[in-house]
């Protein structure tokens, strides 16, 4: 007794849908990939910016406090007119040391919110990845099963994951903060 078992599907429309909806989604989630490792060396040079000057900051203000722990110990111990000079290049560290504190600690809060801007942006590919991921099975699983509704339900997924992906690659202010909040 032999069974046929026929390979080929019924409704050929559906297969072409399906495959059109894989191949824009992969092509779209491949140009999100590289737009998303781009902002992703973004973020960390940001950060390692961000550390750098903050401990530049802290060395700044550490050696700031030595300055003047210094000038006030030299002004109590040391005859006045021996110790001027040095007071004197004392007070020249300690007002350079106060002038550049302000600018480093302005400097490292600027790269910290250039990486938490950044980040919405991540975040955005993030979304989009799995949106369109998601998207890709559904659509598979509707070849497999030939279910119109299940290809609907795929590009409402993808169309999602399209929708995040736009907004990473113009800027847009959109935040899928709930999402975030779940998988974060």
């Amino acid at each position: 007794m032999e069974i046929e078992v026929s390979a080929e599907a019924k409704d050929k429309s559906l297969n072409r849908k399906v495959a059109i909806t894989v191949v824009v989604l992969s092509v779209f989630m491949g140009l999100c990939g590289i737009k998303d490792g781009n902002i992703v060396q973004a973020m960390q040079q940001a950060q390692s910016a961000s550390v750098d000057t903050w401990n530049e900051y802290q060395a700044t203000k550490t050696k700031q406090h030595v300055a003047e722990a210094s000038r006030v110990q030299i002004a109590a111990l040391a005859d006045p007119k021996r110790a001027a000079p040095v007071l004197a290049g004392l007070d020249a560290e300690i007002a350079k040391y106060k002038a550049e504190a302000p600018r480093l600690a302005a400097d490292a809060k600027a790269q910290s919110d250039q990486y938490d801007a950044l980040n919405v942006h991540d975040d955005q590919f993030d979304a989009s990845d799995a949106a369109v991921s998601t998207a890709i099975s559904i659509a598979a699983v509707a070849a497999l099963v030939e279910s119109g509704w299940l290809l609907w339900a795929g590009w409402a997924f993808g169309a999602f994951g399209l929708f995040m992906g736009l907004c990473g690659f113009l800027g847009w202010g959109f935040h899928p903060a709930l999402l975030s909040g779940v998988l974060g």
